[in-house]
C-alpha cells in the first residue's frame, strides 16, 4: 500500500464507494444536483446563482453568489426560496449551508436560517458559520423552528 497526493480524479471512486455504503441507510434520498442560474436579459452566460445538492433528505447549498450589481434587490432571497421550494418538492426536510464571518450570515438569518455550529479562525481571525433551516412541507419551505 502507498499513500500519495494526487491531482487526478479521486472524487468518482469515493462517490461510488459512498453510494454503495450509504445507500441502504439513506434510502430514496440519494444524491441529486440542484442548480439555479441567474441570467441578465440577453446574456447566454450565467451572472450568478446557486449550486446545491439534495442528499439524505436535506439540501446542501454549496455555492451561492451574485455580482454586486444584482445584490440588495431581493434576488438573493428569491433564489434561496426557489432552491428551498424545489428541494421540498424533492422530499427534503431542510437546508444547510456555511458562510464565512465576512460574508452573509445576517442575510441567511433574515431568511430563517439558524446557527448550529461555528469553526473559529477559519480564516484566521474570522469564523465559518454552519447554518440550517427546517422546512414544513405543507408550506413549501417555510421555517418551522424558532
Amino acid at each position: 500500500m502507498r499513500i500519495e497526493v494526487t491531482a487526478g480524479s479521486l472524487e468518482e471512486v469515493l462517490s461510488e464507494g459512498f453510494r454503495a455504503f450509504n445507500g441502504p441507510h439513506v434510502g430514496p434520498h440519494g444524491w441529486m444536483p440542484l442548480q439555479l442560474a441567474v441570467f441578465r436579459d440577453g446574456d447566454r452566460q450565467p451572472a450568478g446563482g446557486i449550486v446545491a445538492h439534495c442528499y439524505a433528505a436535506w439540501v446542501h447549498v454549496a455555492m451561492f453568489w451574485l455580482p454586486e450589481d444584482l445584490r440588495r434587490q431581493g434576488l438573493g432571497a428569491k433564489l434561496l426560496r426557489e432552491v428551498e421550494r424545489e428541494a421540498a418538492a424533492r422530499g427534503c426536510i431542510g437546508a444547510y449551508l456555511d458562510t464565512l464571518s465576512f460574508q452573509a450570515r445576517p442575510f441567511y438569518e433574515k431568511q430563517g436560517y439558524r446557527l448550529f455550529g461555528e469553526l473559529p479562525d477559519c480564516p484566521p481571525g474570522g469564523a465559518r458559520y454552519f447554518m440550517m433551516k427546517r422546512f414544513d412541507s405543507a408550506t413549501g419551505g417555510k421555517d418551522v423552528q424558532a
